[in-house]
């Protein structure tokens, strides 16, 4: 088969647009099988990687389907927005052409593929591994839902209206007063500013604080909402690798320059690590030297087993230098939508000013609901539940991993939080795509963590989220994988 690329945009997106033409033209045949990524790589002479990039969206957009060790295919039958007739159409029809994006929306078409924003939204299977789902099960529900009937009774005409748009006073009153007992972070009630999850947290700060072509610095691995936003305003991203015990600070001198460092030093995402006292001294230190922030991502580390939970970074911080997350997504339940920043006094009233710019603020009501469930000390009891119960399901992991595997798979950062990273030295990267859907057709859902590292390792390995499902399931769930893995490396 013979493919030209336009030339236009990273190579994996030429790439797609070139094959999604052959598709939608009719001169790749419904049904016909594409030549293998090891063939298409070395005939246009690509990287492997960059193939299965591109074929891996359009898997996700309907176009092409795999077929089990059959290989890749193009569908009998194209979802109805993409058949060739309403292609035609389109392009018949001058008023129907795309107009010009800005850099922003392009750089967004560059970096966040399909596939990678239907993770969150497409069922998985009988078992799922996908990282980030509590168990629903666990979940406060009654004491919830009568918190937020009792709100919603006696509202008033203020709590109707539009709230302020750092949060209500007294869920900002009582996050300030959590987080000092909990986390060891020192901040008046002015100083939070509630947001619509971690995420808008994130693209809040990054577009304050970051310039495009201003160098960030970013762990490698990495959470991959701090890469998308950081991309999408065109920030350079300066990768240190971590360890076991979190961001190698030791490797930080060596960026003479930067604006702002984005980390998870509580319990780094994904590999795990918990960055020691003398590395967190050593970043302050650092951003003290460059004149930068920090933004410390504090996302799940309530959920510590072995010892208590360490403090947040942030209880160190004397310069007014570190930015912290918080979300109740991995506390409570991800469609609450409810985050915070506690800020630096002098960035209180800007970042203010730009949440007012982006929106309103989160409703008023879930707010009020989830101060009262703070006050009440239902927070607190029911992690302490909850911490029970995931220590159950962490053991059920690590020795289903154990029977199943043994030596044959690495675990890292089992130590806290709800997810552990799996690498599988024995399957190569380019093999991951036919290994999730091996595991797949036996039911079981696993998502690979090779997309969280600007340079991904040549094996593959598996983001493992454990916190939605019981121990029998965890256990059948290894069970499976295991199958999947011997059927896959013994071919």
């Amino acid at each position: 088969m013979w493919l030209r690329l336009d030339g236009e945009g990273t190579l994996h997106r030429q790439l797609y647009r070139a094959l999604r033409a052959e598709v939608l033209s009719g001169r790749l045949d419904p049904g016909e099988r594409l030549p293998s990524s090891r063939i298409l790589a070395e005939e246009l002479r690509l990287s492997r990687n960059t193939v299965l990039q591109a074929v891996d969206q359009l898997i996700a957009e309907g176009c092409l389907e795999t077929r089990g060790r059959s290989g890749t295919f193009v569908m009998e039958s194209l979802p109805a927005d993409l058949r060739p007739a309403d292609l035609a159409s389109s392009n018949r029809s001058p008023a129907r052409s795309p107009r010009e994006l800005s850099r922003f929306a392009t750089r967004l078409e560059e970096i966040v593929p399909s596939a990678r924003v239907a993770w969150f939204q497409q069922p998985g299977a009988e078992i799922d591994f996908r990282y980030g789902e509590p168990a629903y099960e666990d979940l406060p529900l009654t004491t919830w839902s009568r918190l937020v009937a009792r709100r919603a009774g006696r509202l008033s005409r203020r709590a109707l209206s539009y709230p302020h748009v750092g949060g209500v006073a007294e869920l900002r009153e009582a996050i300030a007063s959590y987080l000092g007992r909990a986390r060891g972070v020192s901040c008046s009630p002015e100083q939070v500013l509630v947001t619509a999850g971690s995420q808008q947290a994130i693209d809040l700060a990054v577009r304050m604080l970051v310039d495009p072509g201003r160098p960030v610095v970013l762990e490698e691995p990495h959470y991959f909402g701090f890469a998308w936003s950081l991309a999408a305003i065109g920030a350079r991203l300066v990768p240190v690798p971590v360890d076991e015990q979190g961001l190698c600070t030791s490797q930080l001198p060596r960026v003479r320059v930067a604006r702002l460092a984005c980390v998870t030093p509580s319990h780094q995402f994904p590999r795990g690590g918990v960055l020691p006292l003398s590395r967190r001294l050593e970043l302050l230190e650092w951003a003290r030297q460059r004149g930068a922030y920090i933004l410390e991502d504090d996302y799940d580390s309530e959920f510590r087993f072995d010892v208590n939970p360490v403090a947040a970074l942030q209880m160190l911080d004397e310069d007014g230098l570190v930015i912290y997350l918080g979300t109740t997504s991995k506390l409570l339940f991800p469609s609450l939508r409810i985050g915070w920043m506690v800020l630096p006094e002098p960035l209180v009233e800007p970042f203010q000013k730009a949440r007012a710019v982006t929106d309103a603020g989160v409703p008023a009501l879930e707010q009020l609901a989830l101060a009262d469930f703070i006050e009440g000390g239902f927070l607190e009891r029911y992690l302490r539940r909850s911490r029970r119960r995931h220590a159950e399901r962490r053991e059920a992991l690590l020795d289903a991993l154990q029977h199943e595997f043994g030596p044959r798979a690495r675990v890292h950062g089992e130590a806290s939080g709800l997810h552990l990273l799996l690498a599988l030295e024995e399957l190569p990267a380019d093999a991951a795509r036919a290994f999730r859907n091996t595991c797949r057709s036996r039911g079981v859902s696993v998502y690979t963590a090779n997309p969280l590292y600007l340079d991904p390792p040549a094996h593959t390995e598996l983001l493992i989220g454990y916190g939605g499902l019981d121990p029998a399931a965890i256990r059948e769930g290894v069970r499976r994988i295991r199958a999947a893995f011997e059927s896959q490396t013994c071919s």
